[in-house]
Parts: C-alpha cells; sequence; structure tokens
C-alpha cells in the first residue's frame, strides 16, 4: 500500500514544525543560560554573593538602625519649608520634562521627524539625557547657577526628558505632522499622562538626593543629621519622606485615573 503524495506533503510539514519549535526552545535555554550566568558573574564580581562579608556587616547596620529608635520630632516645623521645596521641585522638574519632551519625541520618532538627520540628532539628545544621573547634573547645575531648587529642578527636568521622550517618541502614532492633533494626541494622552505621573512619583523621590549637593529640600535636612550622627533625627526625617511619598503615591494613582 503506498502513501499518498498529500499525506507525505503533510508529514514533513510537522515534523518542519516539531523541528523548528524543538530549535527554537533550545535557542531560548541557551539564551537564557548565558544570561544566568552573566548574572551570576556580576553578583561574584560585586561581592554580592559574599556571606561572611555580609554577615560581618549586618550587626553594624542594625545598630544604627537601633541609634534612630526612638525617632526625634522635636524640630518637624523646620522641615515644612524643605519638604515643600521637594515637593515644588518635583512638579516643577516633571513640567519642563514634559515641555521638552513633546517636541523632542515628535522628532524621535520616525514617523513624525522631518528627516533622518533630525531623528538621529533627536535619538542622540534623548540618550545623553538619559545617561548622565540626576546626581551628577545636580552637581553641575549647582556649580552653573548657585545653590537652590532652580538646579534640581533643572537637574530633575532634563533627566527625565530621556525617559518621557523616548516613550512619546515610541507612542507616536500618526504618519504626517498634519494630523498629530487630531491623531497623535487622542492615542497617546492617556499613557502620556501615566508616564508623567509616574515620573513625578520619581521626581518627588529622587528631588529629596539633590538636597545632598545644595539644591535645597529636605534632602539638606536629611544630610544635616547624618553629619551630625543625629540619628534619631534622621529616622524622623526618613518617616517624613516615606509619608509624603506615600501621599504622592496616593495623589499620583488618582490623578492616573482620572486621565483614563
Amino acid at each position: 500500500m503506498t502513501t499518498s503524495p498529500s499525506l507525505s506533503r503533510s508529514s514533513e510539514d510537522v515534523d518542519a514544525v516539531l523541528a523548528h519549535e524543538k530549535s527554537a526552545r533550545l535557542r531560548n535555554l541557551i539564551g537564557t543560560g548565558l544570561v544566568a550566568l552573566f548574572v551570576l558573574a556580576c553578583l561574584w564580581l560585586t561581592e554580592t554573593l559574599n556571606g561572611p562579608r555580609l554577615a560581618e556587616g549586618l550587626p553594624a547596620i542594625g545598630v544604627i538602625l537601633g541609634e534612630m529608635v526612638p525617632p526625634d520630632f522635636t524640630r518637624w516645623q523646620r522641615w515644612l519649608s524643605p519638604l515643600l521645596d521637594t515637593l515644588a521641585m518635583s512638579v516643577a522638574g516633571t513640567a519642563l520634562a514634559v515641555a521638552l519632551s513633546l517636541p523632542l519625541g515628535f522628532l524621535a520618532a520616525q514617523n513624525t521627524t522631518p528627516n533622518t538627520t533630525t531623528y538621529h540628532i533627536a535619538r542622540l539628545i534623548l540618550n545623553i539625557l538619559r545617561s548622565i544621573p540626576e546626581l551628577i547634573m545636580g552637581i553641575i547645575f549647582v556649580a552653573a547657577v548657585g545653590f537652590g531648587m532652580l538646579p534640581g529642578v533643572l537637574a530633575l527636568g532634563l533627566h527625565s526628558v530621556g525617559m518621557v521622550g523616548k516613550f512619546f517618541a515610541e507612542a507616536t502614532g500618526a504618519s504626517k505632522l498634519q494630523v498629530i492633533q487630531s491623531s497623535v494626541f487622542p492615542q497617546v494622552f492617556p499613557q502620556f499622562g501615566d508616564v508623567t505621573m509616574y515620573r513625578w512619583e520619581y521626581n518627588f523621590r529622587a528631588s529629596t538626593v539633590m538636597g545632598m549637593v545644595g539644591a535645597s529640600g529636605i534632602g539638606t535636612e536629611l544630610v544635616g543629621s547624618l553629619r551630625l550622627l543625629d540619628y534619631p533625627q534622621v529616622g524622623a526625617i526618613l518617616l517624613v519622606i516615606l509619608g509624603a511619598v506615600t501621599l504622592v503615591d496616593l495623589l499620583s494613582t488618582r490623578l492616573r485615573r482620572a486621565f483614563k
């Protein structure tokens, strides 16, 4: 009894599909193994797996945490103004990021950029801004414009442009600049609003670090207490920051829902 050509081709097709799936699984397994080896190598190089060293340092951390209890809130009124400065920096920095991200996002999107050269230049700008940590930017701007909230706003805003602008460039969906207003914004506004709120949360937390380089805010009080080894006040300030971050997170969540 002979096998019909159609059955033979069907069997060959099934074998080919099975062979392709087996090859794909093997590639995925090899890729996963290489990634796992790379992660383990990084853990080893950074001594993250150094058990004795970690065990030796844990008691010291316990001592410091113990000295923070009970937290000292006697100077809480002095922290209100720096806390408001931190909030203002985060809002202003996020607003600056959004304002700069809109034009850069369109220029960095393949379907809305005027030409290839502009596309690559805009992408390069976004990559540069995203690659420089806001702390380094803060130090640079403090040296350039002096102490206060302004260097913090500039550092947070420009660093955020790298991420927000990249998202907006990838979310843009229109094919011509003439239809941006009627086509792109309705499509991406909810997602863009989400990213803006998430970035505001991040910028508020980052604003506390800006105070450490002279950019005002609650971080200045935190650094001052750390330098004096006043750990009860350090604990109190950290709790205040935690409470403020929690409130910002709740407000951001409600605002994100309003965008949808």
